[in-house]
C-alpha cells in the first residue's frame, strides 16, 4: 500500500473518532444539564407545593376567626373552603393554576368581610392569623418565580435545535407553567391593613 493512502486514511480515522467523540461529550453534557434543570423544577415545585400546603392549613383557622363575627356569610367561606380543597387536589401546575386564582378571589372576600368589623380588626389572634398569611403568600410568589424561572430555562433548552430531537428521545417534555388565568388575582396577594 501507498504510504499517502494510508496517512490519508489514518487522519480520516482520526477525524472520525474526534467528530463522534466531541458528538458523545456534547450529547452527555446536554442530557446531564436537562436532568439537572428537571431536578431544579422539581425542587421548585415541591416548595410552591409546602407553600400552598402551608396556606391550606392556615385558612381553617383563619374561616373560624372571621366566622365568630361574621357567621351569616356563608357563601364566602364556602367559597373559600371550596377553593382550599381544589388546591389541595390539585395534581400539576395546570390545576394548581386554577384552584391559585380562585383561592385568592376567596381570600380577598373574606378579608372584604372582616373590614366590616372593628372588633375582629383588633383582635391579636386574627392579626397573627393574617401576618402568617402574608407571609406564606410571599414564599408562595417567591417560590413561583423561582419555579417559572426554571420551567422557562428547561423548555427552552428542550426546544433548541440540536436538543429537542435528543431530549424528545430521552423523554424529557416541556414543564407547565404555575400561572393562573387571572393574573391580577396573583398579582397582589391578599393584604388587608387595620
Amino acid at each position: 500500500m501507498d504510504t499517502g493512502l494510508i496517512t490519508t486514511l489514518i487522519v480520516v480515522g482520526v477525524v472520525v473518532v474526534v467528530i463522534l467523540v466531541v458528538i458523545g461529550i456534547y450529547l452527555w453534557v446536554t442530557y446531564h444539564s436537562l436532568v439537572a434543570l428537571k431536578g431544579r423544577v422539581d425542587q421548585a415545585w415541591g416548595e410552591i407545593a409546602l407553600q400552598l400546603e402551608r396556606r391550606a392549613e392556615l385558612i381553617p383557622t383563619i374561616l373560624d376567626t372571621v366566622q365568630g363575627y361574621a357567621s351569616h356569610e356563608k357563601g364566602v367561606f364556602e367559597a373559600v373552603t371550596k377553593a382550599r380543597t381544589e388546591t389541595l387536589s390539585a395534581g400539576d401546575a395546570a390545576q394548581a393554576s386554577s384552584a391559585e386564582g380562585h383561592m385568592q378571589k376567596a381570600l380577598k372576600s373574606v378579608f372584604t368581610v372582616a373590614e366590616g368589623y372593628p372588633q375582629l380588626q383588633s383582635s391579636q389572634a386574627f392579626l397573627e392569623l393574617q401576618s402568617e398569611l402574608v407571609a406564606t403568600e410571599d414564599k408562595i410568589q417567591s417560590a413561583r418565580r423561582s419555579y417559572n424561572g426554571g420551567v422557562r430555562e428547561l423548555n427552552t433548552k428542550i426546544r433548541v435545535f440540536p436538543n429537542s430531537a435528543f431530549a424528545k428521545n430521552r423523554g424529557f417534555t416541556p414543564a407547565q407553567f404555575f400561572e393562573t388565568n387571572e393574573p391580577a388575582a396573583i398579582a397582589e396577594p391578599p393584604r388587608v391593613q387595620f
